[in-house]
């Protein structure tokens, strides 16, 4: 008969102990959840990403709806526990829901830290836990303006970051010196406030927080020093403290946490405790793999191996924003029985410091480059003797003992208990094993069976050397991204195969290539439906099922189910009937809130769905088209004003930026595509961070391509220089085409820069005149159906069915 087991929290701990149950002791215990959020189990290390647009909610979830069921979990969400009875061992909820257990897993995570200084309750100021503190801070960033991060941890800077990237003004305050003085030292700290600077975010140290200013919402931070700084947002990244309030008011001990033994239990032996709510030996911990280790204990417990014990553990940070390169693990104080040894290099941006003592690691920080931080830390960890290292130490792995070492010899000589994955605390050994066991031989498997890399990523070359060790010659980088489960061929060969057997259709490519499933995956539909319509401009049907909801729609849904509406403005350029129009537009739908944004175009934000063929013929009654805010293909052409208006100006780059755009819109691209046009070197339409850009100089143009500026911030290369305007748009459409041709969908331009190569790409647009012509008219055959008006042709009744609701719900009058 299976034993009940209750669990008090449905986060990455609780989900780590089930996962490790349910295969050390399959059908031991029927298992009640019950989660204080309305969602099932994601990834919160990956929360940053969410917030700075790199992932969505859906991207990071750990355990589906589909898991629960397999496992015959009951799950209770966005029901929070508020009682323990451990007499009638039952928990009960705050909506009167009460289970039995037998053994009771306490798993509540932590609580935000709150300043208690004036204004901290104020509409506005939010902390930084869960996806509900993202959403919030979403919702804020729609509205541009200023945010205030309170906080120069970890947490704060990701937070930071994402702000940045979802277009604010950011200021970050910490109290102490330097950035993450817990865990890099000053040189460090220095160097990771330089690079915050670099990325737009202001970072003020020594600054403490004495009040939060406004009335009925946030207007601003007052520090000590009476400076004040306005503010729309205001985020609390200062702290967290164990959840553990609950377990106090049931009887058990508590002190900053839940107190627990190496056996996890508490000071009831039917109760055990895991995770950031948990005291154990006077620690607490805040990062996840500490966490995974007890919950692998927990799970070894409740399958009956009473010999399982958490001994504590040895922390690791990384931080995540895309572009900073950092590690720290251990302790960083001076003493006068330690030694560091340190290497900068100024040049490259890298600092490398390990802290000796009696010849071994007591701390690691790593900035700039920090393949090395696995091997260091395990070092740390084992408290393994250096002395004969200590010559060549700073230098990584590959020199241990003044010889550089073959990379796979590094990996090779890597214990099985290293730690691969950090996020999910993931070791070589398991690597290694699942992939015998199961005979593996791609990445995704990997990362499907083991989670190895699957959170941030930073650790993909590392599992990749592990998988190729493990495999030899079976293991080859090229085929280990296939273009989704329902087929083997990666991206590259499916292009190939739909131009060389000249399939036409999804069903036809799906059949002729060995698609595994009957209808595929919404990963690869959309992939199949842009590669047919690139490579078969004039034959192939747009199939719509294979859209995003934004394509389908032709808006971009918002978080309360409305959407946002964006008009094309040519080149930036506008006049007083567009805006006329588009006042009158947002009068006559009650569209709340209208907004300019980054790329010079206003968005009308909260359309109701049903509304939006008839806003769209409004808005094309004014002469205006889908600006194509929501497509994987060109966006905007931003441009400042040129010579006509800027004494700077060399060339008239709103006319330019008029001409491309008008040339180039409606085309579908691999992932979305944003250009820019500068009068002259001072850039200001930012040109040199775009997809595509163009600086007017006396004798032509410039044309860089390949930057980025959202969380991955990347400056362009050069491609050429030019003369003509002619010629400078036929470079531009030849660019995009080939783009269109190699890219990989969802791929941005820079990425497939990256991946083909600049020099490659400079030869075939630029150097081979013949191939860039060539290049240049398959854009414009591919261009005859791509500029067409979709607003036009929803206004005009095409695809009602998307905009009608499929029912009415009235509440008939009772009858007197």
């Amino acid at each position: 008969m299976p034993k009940k087991l209750v669990v008090i929290g449905n986060g990455m701990a609780a989900g780590r102990v089930l996962e490790e149950l349910f295969t050390r002791a399959p059908g031991a215990y029927e298992v009640t959840i019950f989660g204080a959020e309305p969602r099932v189990n994601y990834n919160r290390i990956m929360l940053s990403p969410v917030l700075s647009g790199e992932k969505a909610y859906e991207d990071i979830l750990i355990h589906d709806d589909s898991w629960y069921d397999a496992n015959g979990i009951i799950l209770h969400r966005g029901k929070q526990i508020v009682q323990i009875d451990r007499n009638a061992k039952r928990v009960a909820a705050a909506d009167g829901t009460t289970a039995d257990y037998d053994q009771l897993l306490i798993a509540m995570g932590s609580l935000p830290f709150i300043i208690p200084i004036p204004g901290a309750s104020l509409p506005g100021v939010v902390t930084y836990r869960d996806l509900d503190d993202v959403e919030a801070m979403l919702a804020a960033a729609r509205n541009g303006g200023r945010a205030v991060v309170i906080g120069g941890g970890l947490l704060g800077l990701e937070a930071a970051a994402g702000l940045k990237a979802q277009g604010m003004d950011v200021t970050v305050l910490h109290l102490m010196p330097t950035l993450m003085e817990r865990q890099l030292d000053p040189s460090a700290g220095y160097l990771l406030q330089r690079a915050m600077e670099e990325r737009g975010i202001a970072v003020r140290c020594k600054a403490n927080t004495h009040a939060i200013l406004g009335d009925t919402q946030v207007a601003g931070v007052r520090l000590d020093d009476g400076t004040e700084l306005a503010a729309d947002l205001v985020v609390m990244a200062v702290g967290i403290r164990p959840n553990a309030v609950l377990a106090q008011e049931a009887g058990l001990e508590t002190n900053r946490g839940v107190l627990v033994g190496d056996d996890m239990r508490t000071s009831d032996p039917d109760v055990f405790a895991v995770g950031e709510c948990v005291e154990h030996r006077g620690a607490c911990y805040g990062l996840v793999a500490p966490l995974y280790e007890m919950a692998k204990v927990v799970a070894a417990q409740l399958a009956g191996d009473a010999s399982a014990a958490y001994t504590g553990s040895v922390t690791a940070a990384k931080l995540k924003v895309t572009g900073i390169d950092l590690f720290s693990a251990g302790d960083f104080s001076d003493a006068q029985d330690r030694q560091d040894i340190v290497l900068r290099d100024v040049a490259r941006g890298i600092y490398k410091r390990i802290v000796l003592k009696d010849n071994r690691i007591v701390g690691a920080v790593l900035y700039g480059e920090t393949a090395d931080g696995s091997w260091f830390f395990d070092l740390l960890r084992k408290e393994s003797d250096v002395s004969e290292l200590r010559d060549t130490l700073i230098f990584g792995q590959s020199y241990a003992g003044g010889v550089p070492l073959d990379p796979m010899a590094a990996v090779a000589a890597l214990p099985n208990d290293a730690e691969i994955c950090g996020c999910n605390g993931v070791c070589k050994g398991k690597i290694v094993q699942t992939i015998t066991d199961k005979g593996l031989s791609t990445l995704a498997d990997v990362r499907a069976h083991t989670k190895a890399s699957a959170s941030c990523g930073t650790c993909t070359g590392l599992v990749e050397q592990v998988m190729a060790l493990t495999l030899g010659d079976g293991f080859s980088r090229a085929a280990t991204e296939p273009l989704c489960g329902c087929t083997d061929l990666g991206h590259d060969e499916v292009r190939r195969l739909i131009r060389a057997a000249e399939l036409k259709s999804i069903p036809a490519v799906m059949q002729e290539l060995g698609w595994k499933t009957s209808c595929g995956c919404a990963k690869c539909r959309p992939a199949l439906n842009y590669y047919l319509l690139c490579d078969w401009p004039e034959e192939y049907e747009d199939d719509g099922r294979s859209r995003y909801i934004n394509e389908r729609v032709h808006a971009n849904i918002q978080k309360d189910g409305t959407y946002s509406v964006v008009p094309r403005m040519w080149g930036g350029l506008t006049n007083p009937r567009e805006l006329r129009a588009i006042a009158d537009v947002a009068e006559r739908y009650n569209i709340p809130t209208v907004k300019v944004t980054g790329g010079q175009r206003i968005d009308l934000l909260g359309v109701r769905k049903e509304d939006l063929p008839a806003v769209w013929a409004d808005l094309n009654d004014a002469g205006m088209v889908s600006g194509h805010a929501y497509a994987k293909g060109l966006r905007t052409v931003k441009t400042c004003v040129g010579k006509e208006w800027c004494r700077f100006g060399t060339q008239d780059s709103t006319g330019l930026g008029v001409r491309i755009e008008k040339f180039m819109w409606g085309s579908w691209t691999p992932a979305k595509v944003k250009m820019g046009v500068s009068g002259c070197p001072r850039n200001c339409a930012e040109a040199t961070c775009k997809d595509v850009g163009v600086i007017c100089v006396d004798s032509g143009f410039e044309i860089h391509f390949a930057g980025a500026a959202g969380l991955h911030i990347k400056g362009t290369q050069l491609l050429c220089k030019i003369a003509e305007e002619d010629e400078c748009i036929e470079v531009i459409a030849a660019l995009t085409q080939l783009y269109r041709e190699q890219g990989h969908h969802l791929e941005r331009m820079y990425k497939w820069a990256e991946r083909v190569g600049v020099d490659a790409i400079r030869t075939i647009v630029v150097e081979d005149r013949e191939k860039r012509r060539a290049l240049f008219e398959r854009f414009e055959v591919s261009q005859r159906k791509a500029q067409i008006d979709p607003w036009a042709e929803r206004a005009a009744g095409r695809d009602a069915h998307e905009f009608n609701p499929m029912a009415n719900f009235t509440l008939a009058e009772a009858a007197e």
